[in-house]
């Protein structure tokens, strides 16, 4: 009898528990035993709308299911704002480098491109705030400080869920280049390759359908865009475009470890009026992939009618080991034509096992992340990867003559962590003909 009654009390937790061992020990009582059949019946009624009341009372009391709209506030590489539903998510975050450049180039290229020196700079700045309403429109607005103004860079709205796939209007980058749609957080060396520099169109102002198919194995993109200055406002007589991509991954295993990308794009371009040449006119420059140096080689403006931009590209990933490169031709309409083209190909290898991450659903890499963050306290040396890339550009052809320079890069990147890395760049940048200089650079980064 003892045993039964105290496991009944211990249920006496929950409400209904309560109830229960209240019944039991009023039942066991000798008061009861003694009492007629009658009282018994009405004493057991009593307890029974007790129970009920106890039971609405747990009802009235008990706690709300969560708002669909209340906001969680989270770190995931970068601060985060979600609802529960997820039908409205809110990011905000930025990027910083630094730069220091050390330059060594010969009389003979000294005296054709100009003294080149030494220096740092704040590469890139930015800050920026993005998001998804009502589960279908997103939106993105970034500006950049760095050079002591503010630069826009994106500036968009969008459709999730649009008849034909996802559809974004406003300022951001034209589909064009695996290497110069890699965000500048992510790609391996500190600046982008000589080719990407000269051809690839960047951010312009339009109109863009694109999307994702085969289970994310395949994407397409194709917009309509007019050209902008650095304020993203377009210009009297700008030029406008009509340009495209598509990218497939014949081979995807272990979530990324191993895959094998292909792509192509393409441009064409409608050259925007230069008054002092007296018609619409054409300009492909590059630097030596150092961004703090002067242009190495430059065609100057000279009359084009348009312009045809393809593009070629690659990247094969097993484990460590990655190789990428890509194939990039200018066909600029003169009297006839002139062809310039340039490529590059590049690989690194991680030295802790790790390896580069890719983004299927825009046929990117993305982010690297270490299989141990920094900490020394725990022997943990973060993510170490070693870089080689050759590139090539030539800006000569028919009556254009804009020089040609080839680069020979070796790189170290440290990744502490998700957010901060340290890059050792050396390049050995040739101008055909003309002359050569050593260039190293060193880059502190932090973004979230």
């Amino acid at each position: 009898m003892k045993r039964e009654k105290k496991h009944d009390l211990r249920a006496g937790n929950h409400p209904t528990g309560t109830c229960l061992s209240l019944i039991c020990v009023l039942l066991l009582t000798p008061p009861l035993f003694a009492a007629t059949a009658q009282d018994n019946a009405a004493r057991i009624k009593k307890l029974e709308e007790d129970i009920e009341k106890l039971k609405s009372q747990q009802g009235a009391t008990a706690p709300a299911s969560p708002d669909s709209t209340d906001l969680r506030v989270f770190w995931k590489e970068g601060f985060r704002l979600e609802t529960s539903s997820g039908d409205f998510k809110l990011k905000a975050g930025g990027r910083l480098m630094y730069d220091w450049t050390w330059v060594n180039e010969d009389n003979m290229l000294n005296a054709n491109v100009g003294d080149q020196s030494n220096g740092s700079e704040t590469r890139r700045a930015r800050f920026y705030i993005s998001g998804l309403l009502y589960d279908n429109i997103d939106f993105k607005l970034q500006f950049d400080f760095a050079g002591g103004d503010s630069d826009l860079k994106d500036a968009y709205v969008g459709l999730q869920d649009f008849p034909l796939g996802k559809i974004r209007a406003g300022h951001f980058k034209e589909p064009f280049g695996l290497e110069e749609l890699t965000s500048s957080k992510y790609i391996t060396f500190a600046e982008r390759s000589l080719p990407m520099e000269a051809f690839a169109p960047s951010r312009n102002a339009g109109v863009m359908l694109f999307g994702a198919v085969c289970d994310e194995r395949a994407t397409w993109a194709a917009g309509v865009f007019r050209d902008t200055d650095d304020n993203g406002d377009i210009q009297e007589d700008s030029g406008h475009s009509v340009t495209g991509r598509v990218t497939a991954l014949p081979w995807y295993q272990d979530a990324g470890s191993s895959l094998l990308h292909i792509g192509a794009a393409y441009s064409y371009r409608n050259n925007a009026r230069d008054s002092s040449l007296g018609g619409d006119a054409a300009q492909f420059r590059a630097r030596p992939e150092a961004h703090l140096l002067d242009r190495f080689v430059d065609t100057g403006s000279f009359l084009s009618d348009n312009v045809q931009l393809f593009g070629l590209e690659a990247a094969w990933v097993h484990g460590p080991l990655s190789v990428q490169g890509e194939y990039t031709r200018a066909r600029a309409e003169i009297n006839s034509h002139a062809v310039l083209d340039g490529y590059y190909i590049q690989t690194s290898y991680f030295l802790t096992g790790e390896h580069r991450k890719y983004r299927t659903s825009t046929g990117t890499f993305s982010r690297v992340k270490p299989k141990a963050n920094f900490n020394p306290k725990k022997n943990q040396w973060g993510a170490w990867e070693l870089a080689l890339r050759y590139s090539n550009l030539d800006l000569k052809d028919s009556t254009v003559n804009g020089g040609e320079i080839e680069n020979i890069s070796a790189g170290l990147n440290w990744h502490l962590n998700p957010n901060a890395r340290l890059m050792c760049n050396y390049i050995r940048a040739d101008k055909q003909d003309v002359g050569e200089a050593d260039i190293a650079i060193i880059r502190m980064q932090v973004d979230f």
